[in-house]
């Protein structure tokens, strides 16, 4: 298409991973135009990690001072919500994206207001704010960041109820009396958290047996304790069925599947994402708007020849987690500017562009009381994967020094799965206050495929929580020989 604009590259969405990838090939010398149609920043930004942690901090300070006597007398008040979502709104720059904007473009990359969809291979349209359309064409290669969206079940009354996702869980200013949750994953059980230490009376509403279900089961058991504990109204094996609102600022009637009746004043679904695909063009390229788009090792769109159409972060369902998107973007970026140079590209396992630590090594931490954290594979998935593994427990309270130091009667719970073969680990996994600053360590040591026998030679410091990385290991020799 003669005569419109032409970059090296084209990033659709500036979020965290759109900008991870624009301004890693920006850096490698290449032309770069960075695609927004709402905030530069991007959900985890505004609606997510960062409003949502800014919020919990000050719920989990509070938990952490109570637990060590001495400095629980001094506290005399609740959480004063007014100054948690003041703290928030410094968090997310009260909504105004310019300091994000601004230092994009000090980078020299064209930031693009606008919504863009594909029209073919390295063509896009980007119709902008009045509803003028420009056309842009990408020399080597487009990355596609648009992130997901929270899902909605379709129930009955679910239109009037308007109810809450995280964008609303996290960007208003008002405490609800009663709070529906409804999800047990991560979101789930740290908007709980959150918002039961703001005053809300929070019920927490989960399909499965257990809350955080992809984890060991022991991390869920430890969370819905803590849940339970701090005053929330954990129900499991529940679903809900149906709500009805009758005005728009009364009272929400949620009816649950065993044929119970719960009244609250706002519901948040949790209960997953859908990937932000429908209206990008992707018909126009062969492939099924508003699906996950199906990536190999390298991040390329399978489905779609060139080798020119990237897919980063939550679009393509490998790990919906913006540290992963991140992560991917970076291995994305060098790909697309070794290709743009003309150098090899290294896929070999753990290679510069490949991102292998999407199925080996994933961390994730949830902000609850107690914290929770796993990083590789559960003994389940090990199973699953046809590993010999053998687990290792070690109870943080009873044995850890540190750790009670940390808090008096700590309570938590730490996890070694180990591959038996080879005498390395493939997964971590914690559960305890405090213990989220702990996950790095664990996912070095299984992304360096460190050995069993070289662990035994990084000394933990006493007396710090770190200490547990040293009784999995006594406990490991005492287990394996």
């Amino acid at each position: 298409m003669a005569g419109t604009p032409l970059y090296d590259v084209i990033v659709v969405g500036a979020g965290p991973v759109g900008q991870t990838v624009a301004t890693r090939v920006r850096a490698q010398g290449l032309s770069v135009a960075l695609i927004e149609r709402e905030l530069v920043g991007g959900e985890c930004s505004y609606w997510g990690c960062v409003p949502s942690k800014a919020m919990l901090r000050p719920v989990l300070a509070l938990s952490d001072v109570r637990r060590v006597d001495g400095a629980r007398q001094a506290v005399t008040e609740p959480v004063d919500a007014s100054g948690v979502f003041a703290r928030r709104d410094r968090y997310t720059t009260n909504w105004d994206d310019t300091g994000q904007y601004d230092a994009l473009t000090a980078l020299d990359v064209d930031v693009i207001r606008g919504h863009a969809r594909l029209l073919g291979p390295r063509h896009l349209s980007v119709t902008h704010a009045g509803g003028a359309d420009q056309i842009l064409t990408a020399r080597h290669a487009v990355a596609i960041c648009t992130g997901s969206t929270a899902s909605i079940p379709d129930i009955p009354g679910v239109s009037e109820a308007n109810p809450w996702t995280n964008r609303r869980a996290t960007d208003t200013h008002a405490v609800p009396r009663r709070l529906a949750v409804v999800g047990g994953g991560g979101v789930g059980v740290e908007m709980a958290t959150a918002w039961q230490g703001l005053g809300s009376q929070v019920t927490l509403l989960v399909r499965t047996s257990q809350v955080l279900p992809r984890m060991e089961p022991f991390v869920g058991r430890h969370v819905a304790q803590g849940l339970i504990g701090a005053g929330v109204d954990v129900r499991t094996d529940t679903h809900v069925t149906a709500l009805r609102r009758e005005e728009a600022t009364g009272p929400l009637e949620v009816t649950l599947g065993s044929g119970a009746t719960l009244t609250v004043d706002e519901i948040l679904f949790a209960t997953g994402r859908t990937p932000n695909t429908t209206d990008i063009g992707l018909d126009n390229i062969g492939l099924t708007p508003g699906s996950w788009l199906e990536v190999d090792d390298g991040c390329l769109v399978q489905g779609v020849e060139g080798s020119w159409l990237y897919a980063l972060g939550d679009v393509n369902h490998r790990a919906l987690l913006t540290h992963q998107g991140k992560y991917q973007a970076r291995v994305a970026g060098n790909a697309i500017a070794a290709r743009a140079h003309g150098r090899p590209l290294d896929t070999s396992p753990w290679g510069a562009h490949v991102a292998t630590a999407d199925t080996a090594a994933v961390p994730q931490a949830f902000f609850t009381d107690p914290e929770a954290g796993a990083v590789g594979l559960t003994a389940a998935e090990c199973a699953d994967r046809g590993y010999r593994c053998k687990t290792v427990d070690v109870d943080m309270g009873a044995r850890v020094p540190g750790a009670n130091f940390f808090a008096d009667g700590y309570t938590g719970q730490a996890r070694l799965v180990i591959d038996v073969d080879r005498n390395v680990l493939l997964g971590f996994s914690f559960v305890g206050p405090g213990v989220a600053e702990l996950l790095h360590a664990a996912t070095v040591a299984i992304t360096g495929q460190v050995t069993l026998e070289r662990l035994w030679h990084a000394v933990p410091c006493f007396p710090t929580i770190s200490e547990v990385w040293l009784k999995l290991l006594e406990s490991a020799r005492d287990s394996l020989g």
